[in-house]
């Protein structure tokens, strides 16, 4: 799907309180802060890439095309796409059949196809499928960690996220998305959001929606401290993660 169609056919008008001045300040806070987390973290990430390397070989790094909104001057969002940096969890060239199936049961909350993929999960558990074969050994720490999302840091300097915001989906998923879907992608994607400290990937797909959409309704500089905040305490219970 091409950017200029998303264009085209998905112009989202936002319906949060924040205005222009929030949105600038978002972004300086964004570039200072991503800044100085990658010059902190330069030793986690040469010690991420050696174990990667150590572990399955390279690349280190795992590119993705994601979804994300993009405010115009007339306040309304498009979407357009753009390449996610992830440190790579799954071996390489791995098929993305799977997780395109699996991402849609769980947007159409197709419970018997969920169940059939995720045998084993009890109900509160994360709605991923339980071992992944194209999971590596080194992977699946990192991803129970979200340290495989450390790269998304660059991301945010760059301009392509925001530190907090709804997470960016893939194009085959927004094609499955309902109108009142593509309102969750009416402010910047975020490397962590309100949904994701509220459960991570053991919310369902309406529940993840309806947090984001209330995270539109509430988003303010404090509020995205506060989900700042809530994520160290939310990535340490690992509730939800893979």
């Amino acid at each position: 799907m091409s950017t200029g169609t998303l264009r085209g056919l998905h112009d989202v008008r936002r319906h949060a309180r924040e205005g222009r001045a929030y949105f600038v300040g978002k972004r300086v806070f964004d570039v200072v802060a991503a800044s100085l987390a990658l010059l902190l973290l330069l030793p986690v990430f040469i010690l991420v890439a050696v174990w990667i390397l150590i572990d399955s070989g390279g690349p280190v790094i795992f590119r993705q095309e994601r979804i994300r909104g993009r405010r115009r001057g007339d306040d309304t969002w498009a979407l357009e796409s753009f390449t996610l940096l992830k440190f790579r969890t799954m071996v390489p060239n791995a098929d993305p059949a799977i997780h395109r199936e699996y991402m849609t049961a769980y947007i159409r909350s197709d419970r018997n196809r969920l169940a059939a993929m995720r045998p084993g999960r009890l109900d509160g558990e994360s709605f991923r499928p339980r071992d992944d074969p194209r999971v590596t050994r080194a992977g699946r720490l990192l991803r129970a960690l979200s340290l495989d999302e450390l790269p998304q840091l660059w991301n945010v300097v760059r301009g392509d996220m925001s530190l907090v915001g709804p997470r960016p989906p893939l194009p085959y998923e927004v094609e499955l998305y309902s109108p009142s879907d593509l309102l969750r992608l009416a402010t910047p994607q975020g490397i962590t959001g309100w949904a994701q400290v509220k459960g991570r990937s053991s919310v369902g797909f309406h529940d993840l929606v309806g947090r984001d959409l209330e995270y539109l309704e509430r988003q303010s500089f404090g509020f995205d401290l506060k989900v700042l905040c809530l994520t160290v305490p939310a990535v340490l219970s690992r509730k939800g993660a893979d």
